[in-house]
């Protein structure tokens, strides 16, 4: 079985050598690490990967290989809603009209306190109507129901984008950043961010001055080095994944690939939907290894330009509403610490891959818009360039 996952490896271009598969049987034989998949995952990446910029293979190639086992060996991540609840028998989808004639149950704290009673009063699988947890229905709490306004309880995925909280535990996988296809315009567009300084050791032959230098020395060669010259603008790098977010990964990769090429001070992080009290640098460990927003805060200097990446497509509440996080519940409302980096990095932009006809209709993108005092530009080559202009301002 590690055979063949050792070749999807190499196929996936991931460079794992003989030694390093040699490597990795030695330590499951000397019994090195829990006995779970978590574990393995952690062993055989410190093992097969030697560059970071490979994690997404791997993580791609491992969930493929090992797809299943994690189920067998993980425990529940959240409450004990019964798996017979939620088990799909049939799939419901209303039309404009009979979405319409459904109202919300008024806000998110009613929203919430109606999913507490019903965990309390419900004993049983149920199928349809409008109230219980279940599936096919139009309770605003399960799976493959229909509400304008709900809890997501079970579903494989979004179907509508219209969830308020998604109770499952979800994964995401980090974005790749040797993505190639169409980087080379945006690698233009983002050079407009620059500011060239030389830095570091002396080990670049400036020729000039050598000849400079040979000639007054009376023909005897004498070499003068100094430091290359690199972009020394320094960047955060914020980029939303995961939900709605999934169609646009290709365009999110070239993006990152190109500004990893031409940044020298990049520094990137992750968040879902909106940015609340942590953020992480692994979708993998994301659950595990986060990094508080206020570590962030501390650690970088305003003099670092911060870049949002995502299409702002959420609930109203996750912006506005404490608790209102999608997948936990934030003391602080997402508008705090959105205002907290913009006080902190005066020069700041948000990229939108959505399609900028949709801005309008979107409530959520337009109260990002709000609270970015504007600074909000489409995900293509012309508002890359117009966000460049912005940063440097």
């Amino acid at each position: 079985m590690l055979v063949r996952f050792f070749l999807m490896l190499r196929a996936a271009g991931v460079p794992v050598s003989l030694g390093e598969f040699l490597a990795l049987l030695e330590a499951l034989k000397a019994r090195v690490g829990a006995l779970s998949v978590e574990a393995f995952y952690a062993l055989a990446r410190t093992v097969l990967v030697k560059d970071e910029r490979h994690y997404d293979r791997y993580d791609r190639v491992f969930g493929a290989h090992f797809k299943g086992l994690e189920q067998a060996f993980a425990a529940l991540a959240t409450a004990a809603v019964p798996e017979e609840w939620l088990r799909r028998q049939a799939e419901l989808t209303l039309s404009a009209e009979e979405r319409a004639r459904i109202e919300s149950l008024g806000g998110f704290e009613r929203l919430m306190q109606a999913l507490a009673e019903r965990l309390r009063e419900q004993q049983a699988r149920h199928e349809g109507g409008n109230k219980w947890i279940g599936t096919a229905g139009r309770s605003p709490f399960g799976a493959y129901g229909d509400h304008p306004e709900g809890v997501r309880i079970g579903q494989d995925g979004s179907r509508r984008n219209a969830a308020v909280k998604v109770w499952d535990r979800r994964e995401f996988q980090n974005l790749d950043d040797t993505a190639e296809l169409g980087t080379r315009n945006i690698k233009l567009a983002l050079r407009r961010l620059r500011r060239f300084a030389r830095e570091g050791a002396a080990d670049e032959l400036d020729l000039s001055a050598t000849i400079d230098a040979t000639a007054r020395n009376a023909g005897w060669l004498d070499l003068k080095l100094r430091p290359e010259r690199h972009n020394a603008v320094k960047v955060l790098l914020f980029l939303d994944v995961g939900g709605s977010m999934d169609g646009y990964v290709r365009a999110c990769e070239e993006l990152f690939t190109a500004a990893r090429s031409e940044f020298k001070h990049l520094e990137h992080f992750y968040f879902h939907n909106f940015v609340y009290e942590s953020v992480w640098k692994d979708n993998r460990r994301r659950h595990a290894e986060r990094t508080p927003t206020l570590e962030v805060l501390r650690t970088f200097g305003p003099d670092y330009r911060l870049v949002f990446v995502g299409d702002a497509t959420m609930s109203p509440y996750e912006i506005v509403q404490p608790g209102g996080s999608i997948e936990h519940w934030n003391e602080e409302a997402g508008a705090v610490w959105l205002e907290r980096l913009r006080g902190r990095y005066p020069k700041h932009a948000w990229l939108n891959p959505a399609s900028q006809e949709r801005w309008e209709y979107v409530p959520s993108i337009g109260l990002a818009r709000q609270l970015l005092e504007e600074r909000m530009f489409p995900l293509t080559l012309a508002g890359i360039d117009q966000a460049m202009r912005a940063l440097n301002a």
